[in-house]
């Protein structure tokens, strides 16, 4: 078969490695999983693509540059190609390098392949009939982590790429620190606690960095409306739209609080919204499927106590929250509570928070995969007496239901940690925390 003349040209293209704008390295990494194809997942613009050009460069640069394969098939001139293409562009390929054939390993990186029907058997049988690295990567609703499954049937591996950390998020202002906290000077110390009270307005998503107030906030409603009608409305064809913006706005509105379906069908209905609670359990389960949201639920051993209780839920990034703020009002504490959350999951943590017998409410409950665990409560304002105690008073009850686990307060900045000298905790600034070395791997 005759190779379509634009992936011909893409091909050209890749194997002369182009001089392109350095790029923000990202932490993620991709899992050593033989025979494996990796789909890199995630939120619309959080960086995937850039994330897969990060892992060409690499690839060339400890090989050669005919070792490493970039197609991206977000071109409107590939409309309508079909699977026999992805074929056609293998077989070209090796026809030019025939003597690295089933000897090396080539690296095939395939951006936005779900624009191309049935690429799922044609990486399948690739697997299994050349000696490849194959990553995969797209912004459709049919590269979320269910359908990657699904379609790959047993034979996917999944990144997720997200927005920024904060490590990141000064690595791309060329500011990453190089050296551990307790060697900073006065100085460097002042500059990683206003980036980071930047960081908790501004968020991480790359595109929106440097941007003014007003022009990010249209930015990433933009984002939003985008996944919504993209990744949601279109894939499952749904009818209730002005509920699922409601849903939206509500999670984005009150982040780090409780959510129950019961209440949010109540609170539809109050707003002439004719729903069931089905619907709402449907509804919400999109919207977390596209990684706008996560929700975290009740650690406990039982099933119904973990349903019966109110999740708490957290937008992807914790520019989403003065995006959509209505109140005025710079709620730095949800933007913590979210920034430590979203941390979490870099790290590969399974998270849960605590509700204790004595009724007090510890934020995070973490596990990693190396199997230490984790207490972290999240205090903005520890200055604040009653706000202090209560934590405490938390992390304490908890200690005692979840013994021998490492209990840490998360503060904001370091005055504020040095002030708790002395408790029976760990008190830590939580930028501290965050460009620490990663427990989860």
């Amino acid at each position: 078969m005759t190779l379509h003349p634009v992936l011909e040209e893409k091909l050209n293209s890749s194997l002369v490695p182009a001089s392109i704008a350095p790029l923000t390295r990202r932490d993620a990494v991709l899992p050593d999983l033989p025979n494996k194809a990796h789909a890199v997942t995630g939120m619309r613009r959080s960086g995937k693509t850039s994330f897969l050009r990060q892992l060409v460069n690499e690839r060339q640069s400890a090989a050669s540059p005919e070792r490493a394969v970039y197609i991206s098939f977000d071109d409107d001139r590939l409309a309508d190609i079909k699977a026999d293409q992805l074929s056609a562009l293998l077989e070209a390929y090796y026809r030019r390098f025939p003597e690295l054939r089933r000897r090396e390993t080539v690296s095939w990186f395939l951006d936005e392949i779900q624009l191309v029907p049935g690429w799922e058997r044609f990486v399948r049988r690739v697997l299994d009939t050349e000696r490849v690295e194959m990553v995969v990567s797209g912004s459709s609703a049919r590269m979320l982590s269910r359908e990657v499954h699904t379609s790959l049937r047993g034979r996917g591996i999944e990144t997720v790429i997200r927005p920024f950390s904060f490590r990141e998020y000064l690595r791309h202002r060329g500011e990453e620190p190089s050296v551990e906290p307790r060697r900073w000077t006065a100085d460097q110390r002042s500059r990683v606690e206003k980036r980071f009270g930047e960081y908790l307005i501004e968020g991480g998503f790359p595109e929106a960095q440097g941007l003014a107030a007003a022009l990010r906030v249209e930015l990433l409603q933009g984002y939003v409306d985008t996944v919504l009608f993209r990744d949601v409305v279109e894939r499952y064809a749904v009818s209730q739209v002005s509920a699922l913006r409601w849903i939206v706005r509500h999670c984005l509105r009150n982040p780090a609080g409780g959510m129950s379906v019961h209440r949010l069908v109540q609170d539809l209905k109050a707003q002439g919204h004719a729903v069931s609670k089905d619907s709402v359990h449907a509804l919400l389960a999109h919207v977390i499927d596209s990684y706008l949201v996560t929700t975290v639920s009740l650690h406990t051993a039982s099933e119904r106590q973990r349903n019966s209780n109110p999740r708490k839920v957290y937008p992807a990034d914790p520019g989403l929250i003065h995006a959509f703020d209505v109140s005025g009002r710079t709620n730095l504490g949800h933007a913590l509570e979210t920034a430590v959350f979203n941390e979490l999951q870099r790290r590969g943590a399974e998270v849960n928070y605590i509700k204790t017998a004595e009724g007090f409410e510890v934020d995070f409950h973490a596990r990693y995969r190396h199997g230490g665990r984790e207490l972290l409560q999240v205090c903005a304002d520890p200055a604040v007496a009653q706000t202090r105690e209560r934590e405490l008073r938390a992390l304490g009850s908890a200690m005692k239901e979840i013994p021998k686990v490492q209990a840490v307060l998360l503060v904001q900045t370091q005055e504020q940690a040095v002030a708790l000298a002395g408790i029976a905790f760990s008190a830590l600034p939580a930028y501290e925390w965050m460009l620490a070395e990663r427990q989860g791997e």
